[in-house]
């Protein structure tokens, strides 16, 4: 019996093929400059006149009584991770940060066949950031961040641990900011 509802239908874009490995249970998604894959948990419906994906409630293979109670939350988990997977295949991300402070600043360093970041935040001494090949990093003033790339939660993830170099204080708003991040400023102590 096959659970499906309109929810559980992925429409796949026409630059974008579909690949089934139905031994290993693997579907890959190439487009014409990059390759994304996902093991599967349930059995899979493809059409291919139509562009559409279909992801049922059906196990795999054998399943503990406890997965078999989840199984309609691992059907839906496996649909979005379907639906995001085809958004990172189709477009790039992006994350923008700022610095914000007297005397902070980020530069860009190409050593060899790698880039490092170089930060000055006000500790004595300076923080060095290996960027990742996956991403594109553009420094756009001494005080702006841009990275680019194709996976939306690598991207926030290596944003989220710039970010901790140097969390925004509360009473005057310095540190590391997302472009659209605003600090509601405390106030200190009054005499």
């Amino acid at each position: 019996m096959q659970y499906v509802t309109k929810r559980h239908l992925i429409k796949v874009p026409i630059n974008i093929s579909i690949y089934y490995c139905t031994n290993h249970h693997v579907l890959v998604f190439t487009n014409s400059f990059m390759r994304k894959t996902l093991k599967l948990k349930t059995q899979l419906i493809i059409n291919e006149n139509e562009k559409m994906l279909k992801v049922t409630r059906e196990p795999l293979y054998g399943m503990s009584n406890n997965e078999k109670k989840r199984l309609k939350s691992i059907q839906t988990t496996q649909v979005v991770l379907l639906k995001q997977m085809l958004l990172e295949i189709s477009f790039l991300s992006c994350k923008k940060l700022k610095l914000v402070g007297v005397g902070f600043k980020v530069s860009l360093l190409k050593i060899l066949d790698f880039d490092l970041l170089y930060f000055k935040l006000g500790y004595s001494h300076a923080i060095y950031f290996r960027v990742p090949k996956a991403l594109n990093v553009y420094c756009l003033k001494s005080n702006k961040l841009f990275f680019v790339g194709n996976s939306s939660m690598f991207l926030a993830q290596t944003a989220a641990l710039i970010r901790s170099y140097k969390i925004p204080e509360p009473y005057k708003g310095k540190g590391i900011l997302y472009i659209s991040e605003r600090i509601t400023l405390k106030e200190g102590k009054k005499i």
